[in-house]
């Protein structure tokens, strides 16, 4: 297995986490029990003892069209498929120029903004172990049952770059913080906006060391320079426990937190 170091308090979205190494995943790779993959970090809260971890190597960061299809490698950054849809004339991947993330992780957590998810146009999977066309495949809001490494993806094809999209989904992200996050902390729950309920039980801008929830978006856990893992789980523990004694609504997280005293107490 290769590996590569990593500082995660400059590689992830967050800037929190541990100097470790990471193993790279490669077409010679024959064995991954016990690893959890991580794409760019976008939406990954890394703690100070985290499991295993296992990243896509370079050689799975490709788009091609083949078979009159939009074939795309799961490490292929979000942005990258974006310029490539407007210079190639590609249509329904706008949306993908205001959403950070690897091709992989967007697909593996069915990522979005508001009706336009990359599920819409999706053909089939290809993961470490085998191939699933899309109806095979269990997905909804934020989910899919995909658990294993995703290394290819195929999509429909189709002409018409809409620019106007594209400033439509500038405006929708307007509202969100620029200090370092991990996108969206909680899914929305059904009828419900997760942002509306932590500013309902008193938690926006509310600060815990260096981490709170952003004054600008209260479902956005932002860090001000030296929060730690332990203030973002504090708040996060925080935001679950007032939202349910008041309205009996148990949040759910959208980020991904991998340290293994936490996943420990989650099997538990």
């Amino acid at each position: 297995m290769q590996y590569k170091t990593i500082d995660f308090s400059k590689y992830s979205s967050f800037k929190i986490g541990p100097t470790i190494d990471v193993a790279i995943l490669t077409s010679q790779t024959q064995n991954i029990n016990n690893y959890y993959l991580i794409g760019a970090c976008n939406n990954t809260l890394i703690g100070n003892n985290p499991p295993p971890l296992l990243m896509l190597s370079k050689e799975y960061d490709y788009i091609k069209i083949e078979n009159s299809q939009l074939k795309i490698g799961g490490a292929t950054p979000s942005g990258k498929i974006a310029s490539f849809c407007k210079k190639n004339n590609i249509a329904n991947f706008e949306f993908l120029s205001h959403l950070p993330g690897k091709l992989g992780g967007l697909v593996a957590m069915n990522a979005g903004l508001k009706e336009f998810e990359i599920f819409n146009f999706l053909i089939d999977i290809t993961t470490f172990n085998t191939k699933y066309a899309k109806e095979d495949i269990k997905y909804g809001y934020r989910y899919t049952n995909i658990q294993e490494p995703i290394l290819e993806v195929s999509f429909e094809l189709s002409y018409g770059f809409n620019a106007s999209r594209v400033e439509m989904f500038k405006k929708m992200r307007s509202n969100q913080p620029s200090t370092p996050s991990a996108g969206s902390c909680f899914k929305n729950p059904p009828n419900e906006f997760a942002g509306r309920l932590i500013e309902d039980v008193g938690l926006k801008g509310y600060i815990h060391g260096d981490m709170s929830f952003s004054n600008k978006h209260a479902n956005f856990l932002v860090n001000h320079g030296n929060g730690t893992f332990q203030e973002a789980i504090f708040l996060i523990n925080a935001a679950k426990e007032r939202v349910k004694e008041r309205f009996n609504i148990a949040l759910e997280c959208e980020i991904v937190i991998l340290e293994n005293d936490y996943l420990q107490k989650c099997k538990g």
